[in-house]
């Protein structure tokens, strides 16, 4: 349900915004990653609400949204210092927080791991632990330089990432997902378009040499299946059609971005 406000509303949830009295921060984040990042930072006692679709993050925060509805009259209740997100968020609940005097920020999707690297700095910043943050990006950098020292020379695999099966997605450039792919030594096989829908048959013809399915559960595993049963098919015969943590994959922090990373070169040059 779409909350709307009439003016009367307006004044009366704006009342509810008064200063935080203990002076400590409080924080609502309505993304996953952001999520993340923050426990990353040991930055949670500063948050206060979540979405519900934050998996082990925030399991111990209040929810205050769902993927499909943002509760903004209890987010205004709680009495926020500030509000992060990232443009999945719809435009019509930013403004209806804004609107009643509710600070949020809202950080762009990392279009790479260095803009996911440049997030989380963003985030240390606005948690104050901007120096933790920068910290653990520079190791994370030096962690997966190394990891990219092990990939032979000669190998260039070519790659179909798979994110969906109904309709089926692939990962695409500028992405982070497609980072992924190249920062294991691979080529993406969709390289050339610029919407993930695509059909089976363009797979099959591309002829991938890797298939990752980012995954889990029954449909991954069906996935896997239905990739193995065409012959021909140059993953299937070389029995390197692998499913990936979803969860990690899809909504990482700098570290389990470079775990994710480690994996994929872990299968694919074992």
């Amino acid at each position: 349900m779409i909350v709307r406000f009439w003016p009367a509303a307006v004044f009366f949830l704006a009342g509810l915004l008064t200063a935080n009295p203990s002076g400590d921060q409080r924080i609502i984040s309505l993304s996953p990653s952001l999520t993340k990042m923050i426990y990353l930072l040991e930055a949670d006692d500063q948050l206060v609400g979540r979405t519900s679709f934050s998996n082990a993050a925030g399991e111990d925060k209040e929810v205050v949204a769902s993927q499909m509805n943002v509760n903004t009259e209890k987010i205004v209740s709680m009495k926020p210092d500030l509000v992060i997100t990232t443009d999945l968020t719809p435009a019509r609940e930013i403004r209806a927080l804004r609107e009643v005097g509710v600070e949020v920020r809202v950080l762009d999707l990392p279009v790479s791991f260095d803009a996911l690297c440049d997030q989380f700095v963003e985030m240390g910043r606005l948690t104050g632990k901007e120096t933790e943050a920068a910290a653990i990006v520079d190791r994370e950098k030096a962690r997966l330089e190394r990891l990219r020292e092990t990939i032979p020379g000669d190998s260039e695999p070519r790659i179909f990432m798979q994110l969906g099966a109904k309709p089926l997605f692939s990962a695409i450039p500028e992405t982070f997902m497609n980072d992924y792919i190249r920062l294991a030594g691979g080529v993406n096989i969709v390289s050339d378009v610029t919407q993930g829908s695509i059909s089976r048959e363009s797979v099959l013809i591309r002829d991938p040499e890797v298939i990752l399915i980012v995954m889990m559960g029954l449909t991954g595993r069906e996935e896997k299946q239905n990739w193995q049963s065409y012959p021909g098919l140059s993953a299937a015969e070389n029995n390197k059609i692998f499913l990936i943590d979803e969860d990690q994959t899809s909504s990482p922090t700098p570290v389990t971005f470079v775990n994710a990373v480690e994996e994929i070169i872990d299968l694919i040059y074992p």
